[in-house]
């Protein structure tokens, strides 16, 4: 449709005869609010979706980190399949075939949705990327392309002809579908997933998506009744024209003019590095607050929501863009996160450095979509426009959720990103002022001095540096008089074990979290008096618990990432020296106990849980019931809850409860000569005289339930009533 031809939705609601039909012209502001309702409910759903068909993979795949990074790969690639079908339908088909093809999709999306309102997924942990690929397809691959073609199909449309005459800026329906964004991302973890069953958020979501349909059937149908209108003699036409034009008059008046010349290469190339940089951005500093700031739950909805808050700021008005401030903001913010990241055990308290990295992450995303905004092209190249602005933000999660593991052996995308948001502006700002063109090469120079600066401070103290798919293995080597040669093994910012090499006492000494006087330490020492056990273990770590084995006992440990394996053989010693058998199992260790008969284990330790990276699926009623499966009568199952930001203790107790076990908290304290940690175990058993030993009963503590608190099962679980908000002192 060219941008002069006319439209249904310019006149005042009158109607008018025209031969044999009869055709109602309704008023504009009636055709902005199907289109705005539309834009709206499909942005909404969209973010709605996403947190919901990622839950459904945790059970079948485990090891949430890894997970969600290939859900969010599959989101932005969907995402960019939806512009570009957006883009392929408005421009390249004529104005019925347009209506068909976007009518064809919603109905095969409705049909997908359907056979999918109980879903029954399988996956495979030995191609987890591919499973969870092909999973995410089968389940919303349609409806998902649908969402995400609404949005630029529906501006295009909008502008191109129901807008008025083609000449009505559609871009504040941009800002609108990432308010709708922004308000279902905020509602998921606050109200719905806390409130619902994952069976019932889905069938909830699929009545909305129904609803999203009606609405867009009755815009294609307007659109067809338009069509009548362009059947109608010249003068008719061209007298109903110049009656919609006076319709827009003012609006087109108050908007800021655009140029309606052709993209250049230029302007495509501009817009595509704007959004990535904008996407780049959040990834790296989402990345950066979890592994190096604090391992804080749910945080990743906050670099989220600044994001979007800078999508619908930038391209609501081009007056809410302060472009004189934030341009003199950015490098003040730049330069001090490169300052911060630099030295990444800098003791900077989380409440000081958690703002301060989103306060850098909404100038620079702001930066990006502000400037994306002011060279916006003619509202006939919007679709090319979002395709690009898409595949930018693709470009920019893939880099940090995909390459970055495959580049690095460290987190060093949150450094790159600042290279890269600097060397932007220095494209952006050249034709701005003279000083810019020597201020912000020099910022970019600088920067990359940073880069190399980080890899040598990682560099500092450590023997080994791995980085896969599970995320970044750092081992470091220190020494100090009193306790002599000490290794640690650091996943991000968890210490997931420590090793004294001063003699060889302090060498067989299991530290840290599974010292002798832990909840772990005490079912190991009192299980299984004057008898051979057999322990399973899921979490592998430095293999500590190794060092309690006996001649003739077991220890399986269930570990998921293979590079955790090498590390804990090679440059630790417990498995080496342990006197028990041991045995590894790989993959997901749910999955893993799940192919496996009964066991009879006399102690099974759950050990997976660490800061965000929560494998929910590892502690629900179904989890539960697999241990109790696999553990022998009388046996003990000792869950490890020690968390900064989770108060993890009453889920286990409403667990205990649910299958009929006994509960109890064990609180142990540091204890520097023998190298423990603080830590929290919950011991669950239905072996009363276990319970009622001594030296179980000076340790542990009852329960307090939380009220209001629901069992999580593989259909409902939610942190957030569990969440402390209180944010610790670092540490070093």
């Amino acid at each position: 449709m060219n941008a002069d031809q006319p439209s249904d939705d310019g006149g005042v609601g009158r109607s008018s005869d025209h031969g044999d039909h009869v055709i109602f012209v309704l008023p504009m502001r009636k055709s902005a609010f199907l289109y705005a309702a539309a834009i709206f409910l499909g942005s909404s759903l969209l973010f709605l979706v996403e947190p919901m068909a990622g839950k459904r993979l945790l059970p079948l795949l485990g090891g949430s980190s890894a997970v969600w990074i290939t859900c969010l790969v599959f989101f932005q690639t969907a995402l960019l399949l939806g512009y570009l079908c957006a883009h392929a339908i408005a421009t390249c088909l004529p104005a019925r075939a347009q209506r068909m093809a976007y009518g064809l999709l919603l109905a095969l999306s409705l049909v997908q949705m359907v056979r999918n309102l109980n879903p029954h997924p399988h996956a495979s942990t030995l191609q987890p990327v591919l499973s969870v690929l092909l999973v995410l397809t089968t389940l919303i691959g349609l409806p998902f392309l649908a969402l995400s073609a609404t949005n630029p199909l529906l501006q295009a449309w909008y502008a191109r002809g129901d807008g008025g005459t083609g000449l009505t800026p559609p871009y504040r329906l941009f800002a609108l579908s990432n308010f709708g964004s922004l308000l279902g991302l905020i509602v998921y973890p606050v109200w719905i997933e806390p409130n619902f069953s994952l069976r019932t958020q889905t069938l909830a979501w699929s009545i909305g998506f129904f609803v999203f349909v009606l609405v867009c059937g009755v815009i294609i149908m307007r659109r067809r009744n338009s069509d009548d209108v362009r059947q109608l003699k010249p003068e008719q036409s061209s007298a109903l024209r110049a009656t919609q034009t006076l319709a827009v008059q003012d609006e087109s008046a108050s908007s800021t003019p655009i140029s309606g010349h052709a993209p250049t290469p230029r302007e495509r190339i501009l817009w595509l590095l704007m959004a990535a940089c904008g996407s780049l951005l959040l990834s790296a500093v989402t990345s950066h607050l979890s592994q190096n700031i604090a391992a804080i739950p749910l945080l990743w909805i906050v670099p989220l929501t600044i994001y979007l808050l800078t999508f619908v700021l930038a391209f609501n008005s081009e007056r809410l863009y302060p472009h004189w401030l934030i341009v003199r903001l950015l490098p003040v913010m730049l330069g001090g996160v490169a300052y911060l990241a630099v030295d990444i055990t800098m003791d900077v308290p989380p409440w000081i450095s958690i703002p301060f990295f989103c306060l850098t992450l909404f100038t620079g995303a702001f930066f990006c979509h502000g400037e994306l905004y002011r060279r916006r092209p003619s509202p006939r190249y919007t679709t090319q426009y979002y395709l690009l602005i898409a595949a930018g933000g693709a470009l920019g999660s893939m880099f940090v959720g995909v390459l970055a593991p495959l580049m690095f052996n460290g987190n060093y995308e949150m450094a790159w990103s600042l290279v890269y948001t600097a060397a932007l502006a220095a494209v952006l700002m050249w034709k701005e002022h003279w000083g810019w063109r020597l201020f912000w090469p020099a910022m970019t120079a600088g920067l990359l001095v940073v880069v190399f600066l980080q890899v040598q401070e990682d560099e500092k103290d450590a023997i080994a540096q791995v980085r896969s798919f599970y995320g970044t293995l750092r081992v470091t080597q220190k020494s100090t008089e009193e306790a002599g040669i000490y290794r640690t093994l650091i996943h991000g910012t968890i210490q997931h074990g420590t090793q004294f090499f001063a003699n060889e006492e302090f060498r067989r000494n299991p530290t840290t979290y599974y010292a002798h006087n832990s909840g772990v330490g005490l079912a190991l020492d009192l299980c299984c008096k004057g008898r051979t056990r057999r322990v399973a273990d899921i979490g592998l770590g430095t293999g500590t618990l190794a060092a309690y084995g006996a001649p003739g006992d077991v220890f399986r440990f269930y570990e998921i990432d293979p590079h955790v394996e090498v590390i804990a053989h090679n440059v630790f010693t417990y498995l080496r020296e342990s006197k028990a058998r041991i045995e590894i199992v790989h993959g997901d260790a749910r999955l893993s106990m799940e192919a496996e008969p009964p066991e009879h284990y006399d102690v099974i330790a759950v050990d997976a849980f660490s800061g965000d990276a929560i494998p929910v699926h590892l502690l629900t009623a179904e989890a539960i019931q697999l241990y109790l499966r696999h553990l022998a009568p009388g046996g003990t199952i000792a869950v490890h809850i020690s968390n900064q930001f989770l108060n993890l203790a009453p889920v286990v107790q409403e667990q205990a409860d649910h299958a009929g076990l006994k509960a109890v908290i064990v609180y142990s304290d540091d204890e520097d000569n023998t190298g423990a940690y603080s830590s929290d175990w919950v011991l669950m058993t239905a072996n009363e005289k276990f319970l009622a030993l001594p030296e179980i009963k000076a340790a542990s503590e009852e329960i307090d339930p939380q009220p209001g608190l629901r069992l999580w099962t593989d259909d409902y679980s939610s942190m957030f009533p569990i969440l402390n908000l209180h944010l610790p002192e670092k540490k070093d």
